[in-house]
């Protein structure tokens, strides 16, 4: 998956169940077979519930090059008697992504605004059914290589410099045109953010306002070496240990906790197996390039933040699997595809094309590959010698080691020079000047992907911006499945009144809880605190406590499982479905630690009131069975445990994992 994610990436079982509850519009009534809207005559989509469109738009509008590209796009009627309020458009992450496969996350969002304002989602040339751009190679390969993005490049021959953002702005400029609509409330998220600006540059005239969810700036003081990323990421672990109890009691910030394993991963590198979120085994290359992938990309953005402490300090005692879990986990997060490395579904080529022909490189894109590489190298040879901590406390060879769609300095490096009318790196006029038009930047104070700092920038360049950081959360935060309604709810007031209004929910979302410890053995945990009742010994209330903990993993992994089916950290495995609006999770001798086993189920509400019934088998023959229930509402949830141990009642609590 490329650095600037999408937020509505593909979907599985699991997922579905956890994140904010999403305000879901009434169905709409069905509407008439065609409808004519400005100067084009629009025909019902099979649900009958829009409008699909299809227009051919010309490749080159400039006219060097022949051809044309169908441009396809969704137009959602208000819903209430009368002339339409407004027009709400949404634009999609990656690059690479069709904002029309997010659709439901849009309706989503815009549902209490849908009554007088209609809605218009275009998936942008060069994705979805906009002609998706096919590099073959690059869609199916393992891994991206420079000679991959450099050999879909010369298969896009000159049309590969029509792919940019400016021609997919100017693009949806012309269809507003076509449509006859004035002007829009457009709405943006990761890579969105990015088509806004130029957007808002290239066609002010067509903006009432601007959304943009996860932003960072089309430019700005060393912006090719991405100077924001590594603070942000170190901000995040430290933030996040330093507001949680059980990671805050260990000396030192977190950065400081991870460095004896990634002074071991220098030291000892090594391959190995582990399994990712969906069960299935992954070979692991364990080094620092690995665990740098794992802590900058945040995918799984909640399990990485919530485990690599803990995990980082496992292994420095001899405990690998917890961090080799994690490296497994992000190389399935990484990748953008969906299992059929479908280019409608994420077109890596049009991804390539954005990124090679619209950010400014830290070498010369006009020179000639072979030439650029050498070019590359004195910039990186530079680099070390004068700020060798820029991605700290990795090595800047140690960052070019991750994902080439993540480190971004070596990707473009084999990709063909563009033609003269059509440069690169020059996406909107060096003199260009931000309209006057209403912006809200909603930032996660957790994103290191576009970050607070980015998103700063971003919102002092409009002269009406207003950047609101939403605390202890991650990368886009208005869609469904961010921390909190929050976001969304400021976003919705914004576009109604173009006024910000109160923001003091975006300093309540609660801290994450962190992992205090990963453990081979139950006895190694701190027992569940005894209530009234309860007549379980130290070493049953340690029992509980680890029952607790397996719950906490893998309603983790669940976070982020796209298959409906995982297995546990040492074993058993899990199966989600989904009962209702309920996530439902079954689990098969799951071993969170060695010696205990746990099977049973549980389920989680969108409003996260957590339950689970479970059948427990620990050391020295104790088996039974526990019922465990938290708030995830509540500010610092409990974990309530009631059941029996080896006969003998167990009621206790502690802190929900």
């Amino acid at each position: 998956m490329t650095r600037f994610l999408a937020a509505a990436f593909s979907v599985g079982l699991c997922i579905q169940g956890l994140g904010m509850a999403a305000a879901v519009a009434q169905p709409a009534a069905l509407l008439p077979p065609f409808r004519t809207v400005g100067g084009l005559r629009l025909a019902a989509c099979r649900e009958a519930t829009a409008y699909c469109g299809h227009w051919e738009r010309p490749l080159d509008p400039t006219a060097s090059l022949a051809g044309h590209v169908p441009i396809y796009f969704e137009f959602y009627p208000h819903t209430a008697p009368g002339p339409a309020a407004g027009t709400l458009v949404a634009t999609e992450g990656g690059p690479g992504y069709p904002a029309t496969l997010s659709r439901t996350d849009y309706l989503s969002l815009f549902a209490p605004l849908r009554a007088h304002r209609d809605v218009l989602i275009m998936d942008n040339r060069g994705t979805g059914q906009s002609g998706a751009l096919d590099c073959p190679g690059l869609q199916t390969a393992p891994a991206w290589t420079v000679a991959l993005v450099g050999a879909c490049g010369e298969a896009l021959g000159p049309a590969a410099a029509l792919y940019g953002t400016a021609s997919a702005a100017d693009d949806l400029a012309a269809l507003l045109g076509a449509l006859d609509i004035d002007r829009i409330d457009l709405y943006g998220d990761s890579y969105g953010t990015y088509f806004e600006q130029v957007f808002a540059v290239r066609h002010p005239h067509r903006l009432r306002s601007l959304v943009l969810d996860g932003a960072y700036p089309l430019r700005g003081p060393d912006y090719a070496w991405y100077p924001t990323y590594a603070p942000a990421m170190r901000a995040k672990f430290n933030l996040a240990c330093a507001r949680s109890a059980a990671c805050a009691q260990a000396p030192g910030t977190s950065i400081e906790h991870v460095l004896p394993a990634l002074a071991g991963l220098r030291t000892s590198p090594f391959t190995a197996t582990a399994w990712d979120a969906d069960g299935r085994d992954r070979s692991v290359d364990a080094t620092p390039s690995a665990l740098a992938i794992v802590m900058f990309a945040s995918a799984p953005a909640f399990a990485t933040v919530r485990e690599v402490d803990a995990a980082a300090r496992a292994f420095d005692g001899g405990d690998r699997l917890p961090l080799l879990r994690l490296m497994a986990e992000t190389l399935t997060g990484v990748d953008s595809r969906d299992p059929t490395s479908n280019p409608k579904k994420w077109s890596a080529g049009l991804a390539a094309a954005v990124l090679c022909h619209d950010p400014p490189q830290i070498y010369d894109m006009r020179l000639p590959p072979e030439q650029r590489a050498a070019d590359r190298d004195r910039a990186i040879a530079l680099r070390n010698d004068t700020f060798p901590e820029t991605y700290a406390p990795f090595t800047i060879d140690e960052f070019r080691g991750m994902p080439l769609d993540y480190s971004f300095l070596d990707e473009c490096v084999a990709w063909p020079v563009a033609p003269k009318a059509h440069p690169a790196g020059h996406v909107i006029p060096d003199d260009a000047v931000y309209p006057d038009v209403p912006a809200l930047v909603i930032s996660g104070e957790l994103d290191d992907i576009t970050t607070v700092a980015d998103g700063a920038a971003v919102a002092h360049a409009f002269a009406r911006g207003t950047q609101v950081v939403i605390a202890n959360s991650f990368h886009v935060n208005a869609l469904p499945r961010a921390r909190s309604r929050c976001a969304a709810d400021i976003a919705r007031r914004f576009i109604d009144s173009l006024a910000v209004g109160d923001t003091r929910c975006a300093t309540r979302v609660p801290p994450l809880r962190l992992v205090a410890q990963f453990a081979r053995h139950a006895d190694a945990l701190g027992g569940a605190r005894p209530r009234a009742g309860n007549r379980a010994d130290g070493e049953q209330l340690k029992i509980a406590a680890a029952a607790v903990a397996t719950v906490g993993d893998v309603l983790s992994r669940a976070e982020q499982n796209s298959s409906g089916t995982g297995k546990g950290l040492r074993g058993g495995g899990f199966l989600c479905v989904l009962h209702g609006p309920n996530l439902h999770v079954s689990l098969y001798q799951v071993r969170w630690t060695e010696d205990l086993v746990v099977s049973g189920a549980l389920e989680r509400t969108p409003r996260g009131a957590v339950s689970a019934r479970l059948q427990v088998a620990g050391p020295d023959g104790q088996t039974g069975r526990l019922t465990i229930r938290w708030a995830e509402e509540d500010p610092e949830p409990t974990a309530w445990i009631d059941g029996s141990l080896g006969g003998v009642a167990v009621v206790a609590a502690l802190p929900a994992p």
